[in-house]
C-alpha cells in the first residue's frame, strides 16, 4: 500500500521542548523557548482590552454563521492603515483574513507559485518553519547567510549582494521588525536601500511582519515595510496578531498584496479567495472579530495601544538586564540591548544548550535562541550564573 512509503518522523524540536519542559518538575525551571509573551508573574495573560471586546461580542454577536474565505472583512479593512499607513494607495491594495501569521505565510506561498514565482531568497537563521511553508507550496527557498550571532550584527552588505544576485521577478522573505530568531533588524537606511534594489531588480518583496508594536513602537515597527511596499510592482505582506493582541491559540492574521493598478489588484482578490477556499474554506472567526472591535472603538484602541506599549517596555527592560551580564567567557551578551522584540540568539552550541538544560533547567532551542520575555529580573541573575557554569565546564 502506498502509505508503507511513510516513514516515522521525528517530532517538531520545538514543540519537543515544550513537552520536555512541562515533564521537568524542578522547580527552578526556566522556559526561554516557547515564544510567547509573559508579564513579571510568568503568565501569558489576556489583554484587557480584548478580554472587554470579547465581553462586547458575546453580548452583541447574533450569529455563528459563515463569513466567507474573506473572513472578518471589517478586520482586514480596520488594520489596514493601521500597518501600512499611506503607503500603498487603497486600489493596489487587496486584503483577506487567514489563520494567523502562518496561515497567510502559505497563502501568499501558494500565490506567489501560481503566479509562476519559483524562488524566493530568505536571509538565515529565519524562523525554522519559514522555509518549510514556502517549500511546501512549491518555491525553492535559497538561503544566504546575512547574521552574525556571535556580535548580534545584521551583515547588510550581504544582504544587499543576495538581492543583487536575485533574478527579476524572484521573491525575497523580509522580516518586517523584530526579527525572529535573532532579534536584529535593519536601520533606516539599510531599508532604504533594500527598497531601492527590489525597485530595480523587479523583485517580489514578501514582508513578514509578526510583531509590530513590541519593537521600537507602532509606527517605527512598519517603517521598513511601507518603504518597500511603497516601491513595488507587487509585493505581499503577512500579518499576525498573535503577539501584538496576544491572541496566540486564536490565529489571527492577515494577508495584503500589492498590485500595479486596481485591475491587477482585483486579479489578485480573487485568487486569494480562490486559494483559502481550497486550503481551509474560511478562517477562524473569534479573534478577527475581537481585534476589529477593539480597533473600532477609540477607547479601546487606547487602552490596547497602553498595553501594548507596556509590553514593548518589559522586553526593553529584560534586554537591559541580560546585557549587563556582560561578556561570559566567549559569549558577549551586552550586544542584546540594541536587539528588538521578543528573540535574541546566543553562540552557543548544541551541546551547550542541552547541557544548560540539563544541569541548570534552562530550556532553549537547539540553536540557541532564547526568547527575552521568558525572563524575569531574577531569573536573569541565575541565567548568568548558569553561563559562568558552562564556561567553567569547559562544554564544546
Amino acid at each position: 500500500m502506498a502509505f508503507e512509503q511513510l516513514s516515522l518522523l521525528p517530532a517538531d524540536p520545538l514543540l519537543a521542548l515544550i513537552g520536555a519542559y512541562r515533564d521537568d518538575p524542578r522547580p527552578f525551571k526556566l522556559d526561554l523557548g516557547v515564544g510567547v509573551f509573559r508579564d513579571a508573574a510568568g503568565g501569558t495573560p489576556v489583554m484587557r482590552a480584548v478580554k472587554k471586546a470579547e465581553e462586547r461580542l458575546l453580548a452583541t454577536q447574533d450569529s455563528k454563521s459563515y463569513l466567507g474565505p474573506e473572513g472578518d472583512a471589517g478586520f482586514v479593512a480596520a488594520l489596514a492603515p493601521l500597518v501600512l499607513g499611506d503607503a500603498v494607495p487603497a486600489e493596489r491594495l487587496a486584503g483577506i483574513q487567514t489563520p494567523g501569521g502562518t496561515g497567510a505565510l502559505r497563502l501568499g506561498a501558494e500565490l506567489l507559485a501560481r503566479a509562476g514565482v519559483s524562488r524566493i531568497w530568505i536571509a538565515t537563521p529565519s524562523w525554522p518553519n519559514h522555509a518549510p511553508i514556502f517549500a511546501a507550496a512549491g518555491l525553492t527557498p535559497e538561503a544566504f547567510d546575512a547574521f552574525d550571532v556571535a556580535s548580534q550584527t545584521l551583515d547588510g552588505a550581504a544582504l544587499l549582494a543576495a538581492l543583487d544576485k536575485a533574478a527579476p521577478g524572484d521573491a525575497v522573505l523580509l522580516h518586517g521588525c523584530c526579527h525572529n530568531p535573532t532579534g536584529i533588524d535593519p536601520d533606516a537606511a539599510l531599508w532604504a536601500e533594500i527598497a531601492e534594489r527590489v525597485e530595480v531588480r523587479g523583485l517580489v518583496p514578501f514582508v513578514d511582519l509578526a510583531y509590530q508594536g513590541l519593537g521600537d513602537g507602532w509606527d517605527v515597527d512598519a517603517a521598513g515595510a511601507r518603504a518597500v511596499l511603497a516601491r513595488c510592482r507587487h509585493g505581499l505582506l503577512a500579518y499576525s496578531c498573535d503577539k501584538n493582541f496576544a491572541l496566540y491559540r486564536e490565529r489571527t492574521g492577515a494577508l495584503w498584496t500589492v498590485a500595479p493598478d486596481a485591475e491587477a489588484s482585483a486579479i489578485l482578490y480573487s485568487n486569494l479567495l480562490a486559494l483559502a477556499r481550497a486550503n481551509w474554506s474560511m478562517p477562524p472567526d473569534h479573534g478577527a472579530a475581537v481585534a476589529r472591535i477593539v480597533l473600532e472603538d477609540a477607547a479601546l484602541t487606547a487602552e490596547w495601544r497602553a498595553e501594548l506599549d507596556a509590553m514593548r517596555e518589559r522586553l526593553v527592560t529584560l534586554r537591559q538586564g541580560v546585557s549587563a551580564l556582560g561578556t561570559i567567557g566567549s559569549i558577549d551578551l551586552a550586544p542584546i540591548a540594541r536587539g528588538k522584540g521578543m528573540f535574541a540568539t546566543l553562540p552557543l552550541t548544541r551541546s551547550q544548550v542541552a547541557w544548560l538544560r540539563e544541569h541548570h533547567a534552562i530550556y532553549m532551542a537547539a540553536s540557541g535562541r532564547i526568547n527575552i520575555a521568558g525572563f524575569s529580573e531574577a531569573s536573569i541573575a541565575r541565567f548568568g550564573e548558569a553561563l559562568k557554569a558552562l564556561v567553567e565546564a569547559q562544554v564544546g
